[in-house]
């Protein structure tokens, strides 16, 4: 699998933090005080988080954020400037502070996470007029990837901005209760995770056989694709007459933090790249399962070659499903 030449960039919009990472050696919560090891102070959020990424892999990426006028904002920012990732969407607002996680990592890899959205809800009706210009001044065959960590509206004007350009569109439903779903059929890609889709659908995504009723609903709703990541790390996409289930495999967890991003960032990159519907899925758990084997978010984001990897062992095990 080779990487394709495209013109154009991933729009990246939503949450970017400043993340405080430590690890546990039990669950969290079953003593009123735990004693942590391995501190890390990373950049984070989803939005920066898929900038990461698809930069990391070749494409060009544009982050449309906010952050707060602190010392925060440059952990946050400092890594995707050293990364050549298009920071001039990304404003500074007064009096607020950037968005701040604290990430705690149990022995099993995976995390809970407490987080301060901060400076990523202090967007103004007015940024909407940046957002929609920025979105028309993108090269064409662009992707918008976006996540409701940030104001609904500024998600609904960036959508249908990027859908008048005939853009593709990506939308991580997190957190799900701010979910238009009269936006529904401007989607081309809706990524849920399990407990994303349980509350979207009513169906739990435990299983391949659920994770299909709950794709088919989706689509039903408006979606164009409808890819809903399984409990176990693989997906089942569910497009027209087209059913797939993209089957996990076993690695060694580490550490789950940022897996979904890695997910969002990579199937973004291939729809960029113009790769057919099994190879777009299989691509993206093939990030996510690479990113949860390595400590942190961005620094366990794996090379295309890794990657690649990856992806021949994912993509040998595609299986289609009956309707």
């Amino acid at each position: 699998m080779t990487q394709q030449q495209t013109q154009g960039i991933i729009l990246s919009l939503g949450s970017v933090n400043a993340d405080f990472q430590i690890r546990l050696d039990r669950k969290v919560g079953e003593t009123t005080t735990q004693l942590a090891s391995d501190f890390r102070r990373f950049s984070g959020g989803k939005a920066a988080n898929v900038a990461y990424l698809a930069r990391k892999l070749g494409a060009k990426a544009s982050l449309l954020a906010r952050v707060g006028n602190d010392d925060l904002s440059q952990q946050a920012l400092g890594t995707l400037s050293e990364m050549g990732i298009d920071l001039s969407q990304v404003e500074k607002v007064p009096d607020a502070s950037t968005g701040f996680s604290v990430i705690m990592v149990p022995p099993d890899g995976k995390k809970n996470i407490v987080l301060a959205n901060n400076a990523n809800d202090a967007w103004q009706k007015s940024d909407c007029d940046k957002v929609k210009q920025a979105i028309a001044d993108a090269p064409a065959d662009s992707v918008l990837v976006v996540d409701y960590e940030v104001p609904a509206f500024v998600v609904e004007a960036a959508i249908k901005a990027a859908h008048a350009r005939g853009f593709s569109i990506v939308l991580d439903p997190s957190p799900p209760d701010r979910v238009d779903k009269e936006l529904y059929p401007l989607i081309d890609f809706l990524i849920p995770d399990a407990s994303e889709t349980e509350s979207l659908t009513g169906i739990p995504a435990t299983s391949a056989e659920e994770g299909k009723k709950a794709a088919q609903k989706l689509l039903r709703e408006g979606v164009q694709h409808a890819v809903v990541k399984l409990e176990d790390g693989g997906c089942v996409v569910a497009h027209a007459d087209t059913l797939l289930h993209v089957p996990a495999f076993e690695v060694e967890v580490v550490d789950t933090t940022g897996a979904g991003d890695a997910f969002a960032g990579a199937l973004a990159v291939a729809l960029l790249e113009k790769r057919s519907l099994a190879d777009i899925a299989c691509f993206a758990v093939a990030a996510s399962h690479a990113a949860v084997t390595a400590y942190g978010s961005q620094p366990a984001y794996p090379s295309r070659e890794k990657l690649n990897s990856f992806f021949d062992k994912i993509s040998a095990q595609v299986k289609e499903l009956h309707a």
